[in-house]
C-alpha cells in the first residue's frame, strides 16, 4: 500500500511538473513598458518597466505604416519593423508586426527565419510568391502565390521568403508572435558573418569554389 502512495505521489508530481512547464507564464499584471532607466524600475524577461502609473497613451501607440517605403536597396524591398523597439507598451505582450513593401518586377524578402516566433502574412497590393523550406531530412518547399487579401503563414524558425512576381508595388502586413522575433537573414548570416567564417568551411558547405566564397563575402 505505501509502495501504491509512493507511486501515485510520483505520478502526480510528474503530471505537475509537465503542466508547470509546457508553456510560458501569462503576465502578472496588465502590462510593463519597456524603458532603458534601471532606476526604481522592475526587471521583467530581459527590460526594465516603467511604473504603471506613468504609462500613457504614446506607450501603446505608432503611427506611419500607411507610408509607402523606399525599395530602392539591392533586394527592392524593405521592412518597417513595430516591435518592442518602436513600441514599449508591447512589452511582455507576446506580439508585434511588421510592415513589408516591394519593388515591382521582383522586389524581394530574402530567405530569413525569426528564431523567436511565427508569422502570419496578408498581402494588401501587388501579386507575391512566398513560401518556407522544412527542416531535415526533407527540405520541402511549400509555396503559393498570393494576392490582395490572401493570408499565409511561416511556421516559427523556418526559412522563407516573399517575392513580388507582379510589375506594381506590392505592400503586405505581417503579424508575429513574439514582441522581438528577431531576423536571420540566411545570405547575410553565412557570408557577412564578422568575423567572416573560413573560407574553406563555406566552399565545402555550399560546394563552391574557394574564390568564389571569398568573392561573396567581399559583398557583404
Amino acid at each position: 500500500m505505501e509502495a501504491l502512495q509512493i507511486i501515485v505521489a510520483i505520478f502526480i508530481l510528474a503530471l505537475a511538473s509537465s503542466l508547470t512547464f509546457a508553456s510560458d507564464p501569462s503576465p502578472l499584471q496588465d502590462f510593463c513598458v519597456a524603458i532603458n532607466d534601471p532606476k526604481g524600475s522592475l526587471f521583467v524577461n530581459g527590460k526594465f518597466c516603467k511604473d504603471a502609473k506613468l504609462a500613457k497613451a504614446d506607450d501603446f501607440y505608432f503611427s506611419g505604416l500607411h507610408i509607402r517605403k523606399n525599395t530602392s536597396n539591392t533586394f527592392g524591398s524593405t521592412v518597417t519593423p513595430v516591435n518592442v523597439a518602436q513600441m514599449p507598451g508591447l512589452h511582455t505582450l507576446g506580439i508585434s508586426m511588421v510592415r513589408i513593401d516591394y519593388a515591382p518586377n521582383g522586389g524581394l524578402n530574402p530567405p530569413h527565419t525569426h528564431p523567436r516566433a511565427s508569422e502570419i502574412l496578408v498581402v494588401l497590393e501587388g501579386t507575391l510568391h512566398v513560401g518556407f523550406v522544412t527542416s531535415n531530412p526533407d527540405n520541402r518547399l511549400i509555396s503559393k502565390v498570393l494576392y490582395p487579401g490572401d493570408v499565409f503563414v511561416f511556421p516559427v524558425g523556418l526559412i522563407h521568403f516573399q517575392y513580388n512576381i507582379g510589375n506594381t508595388y506590392a505592400v503586405a502586413f505581417a503579424g508575429l508572435s513574439s514582441e522581438n522575433p528577431g531576423v536571420i537573414t540566411i545570405a547575410n548570416a553565412v557570408f557577412g558573418s564578422n568575423p567572416s567564417i573560413n573560407a574553406d568551411i563555406l566552399a565545402k558547405a555550399f560546394n563552391l569554389d574557394r574564390k568564389m566564397v571569398k568573392n561573396l563575402q567581399s559583398e557583404f
